[in-house]
């Protein structure tokens, strides 16, 4: 089944935009990158040239040997059967960070030959880490795509119910038959998550075992990509890292330990590895900040931080936590419940704001899941999983540093009490919006 994906609309002004530049495409693997932009392609353009610099050693080859984009357009042509006419054929250079030599010839189509559009897409595994004279400073666009989104998902799952949410225009209470709706297709989601393979799956009732099949497959893939792309000296402790994500999360305090990942570790020992999997995209980390204030990142505790995966449905697959949990109100699972739910909201926020949320803890006494820099505003966030409102944690804060709104995610109905808005959490990825109603 086909997404419709938000990322197209960038994608569009993109092309449209008189300083346009070769574009890349930044994000985890098996998001969908190649096939927005063969879709992006097919319906924007007359013409889509597609080169994969993972499949084809012999075209890695060919970059080391010309940087001059006119021979460069003369040799792909001899690697397609379509015409590469400016303005009217997509280029679409993917796995690029296959061929460091093919990153670095987009700085010479920017200069030298505008008029062509070019679209690269490599994992952050090797785009963000190339080194010296093969990235192209100044020289292209970037765009980050994530994994598909619950709004993205709802809007195949349940139209109707997208255009009601859609069309908001005022902070209100939701009527209880879209409320019931919305639960309905947030639960399939939490199943399936945000990889493009599953979520299809999950809407083509193809069923949970084929759901979760695909899940493990991605999750392996990420695996044989630690081995493909990392030093192999850091293999053994990329992996320890991911495979303790899941109790990471399950602790009532989520902050990051060491020893979690082996006893007796110590960060000086994993913090190359912890960098290399944030930016292959595949984890956020969110620092606690000393003390709120702007910007939010000056104020960063280095040495104390949590991390997220980035989709839920492979945060539950890697920590085998059965589908039909999202059903019941089991007490054992009440702890990661919380975690869970952390995690969907961080993903929305992602998205949605261009600065990555923080948290905020007092000396032991109080402890704010998020902080979002909001404009001028920093904004505290509380991530309920249910609708139990009790949040001391939330009043001290309030208490110590009076913002100007404070925002809460529960599974209670949309409404602005005082300072207090409160989102349903199936209406985290309209939370931009719904700021602005306030």
């Amino acid at each position: 089944m086909e997404l419709r994906r938000e990322i197209m609309d960038s994608l569009i002004r993109w092309k449209e935009s008189k300083s346009r530049k070769p574009l890349i495409i930044q994000g985890a693997r098996q998001i969908g990158k190649t096939w927005i932009m063969k879709k992006f392609g097919e319906l924007h353009y007359d013409y889509v040239a597609y080169f994969n610099f993972d499949a084809s050693e012999e075209l890695c080859r060919e970059f080391e040997n010309t940087k001059d984009p006119s021979r460069l357009l003369g040799i792909l042509r001899l690697y397609t059967d379509q015409p590469l006419e400016a303005g009217r054929t997509l280029l679409i250079f993917d796995e690029i960070q296959e061929s460091n030599k093919a990153l670095n010839s987009l700085k010479y189509f920017s200069e030298d030959a505008p008029e062509y559009h070019i679209i690269a897409a490599g994992s952050l595994l090797g785009v963000s880490l190339s080194q010296g004279d093969s990235f192209p400073v100044g020289k292209v666009d970037f765009l980050k795509m994530y994994p598909v989104s619950f709004k993205e998902f709802l809007y195949t799952d349940a139209i109707q119910i997208y255009t009601f949410v859609d069309g908001i225009t005022s902070i209100e209470s939701l009527p209880e038959i879209i409320i019931s709706k919305l639960i309905e297709s947030y639960r399939r989601y939490q199943v399936c998550g945000g990889m493009p393979s599953a979520a299809s799956a999950m809407l083509e009732n193809k069923g949970i075992e084929e759901i979760e099949n695909i899940q493990n497959n991605v999750l392996t893939a990420f695996s044989l990509d630690f081995a493909k792309h990392a030093p192999s000296r850091d293999i053994p402790r990329i992996t320890a890292i991911w495979n303790s994500i899941p109790s990471q999360l399950s602790k009532e305090n989520r902050k990051f330990l060491y020893k979690l990942v082996k006893p007796g570790a110590r960060a000086r020992e994993y913090e190359d590895e912890l960098f290399w999997l944030q930016h292959a995209g595949l984890l956020y980390r969110v620092f606690c900040v000393t003390k709120p204030g702007l910007p939010i990142s000056a104020y960063d505790d280095l040495t104390a931080f949590k991390i997220y995966l980035c989709d839920i449905g492979l945060l539950r697959a890697l920590a085998g936590l059965p589908s039909e949990i999202f059903r019941t109100d089991n007490p054992l699972y009440a702890e990661f419940k919380g975690a869970i739910t952390e995690n969907i909201i961080l993903q929305s926020l992602v998205t949605k704001f261009e600065v990555l949320p923080r948290y905020w803890a007092s000396a032991g006494t109080a402890e704010i899941d998020f902080l979002l820099q909001y404009g001028v505003s920093l904004l505290p966030i509380e991530v309920k999983s249910g609708e139990n409102l009790n949040a001391k944690s939330l009043k001290v804060y309030i208490d110590n540093f009076k913002p100007e709104i404070v925002i809460r995610y529960s599974m209670r109905n949309l409404k602005k009490d005082g300072n207090i808005l409160n989102i349903p959490l199936y209406l985290a990825d309209w939370t931009d919006k719904i700021l602005t109603l306030r």
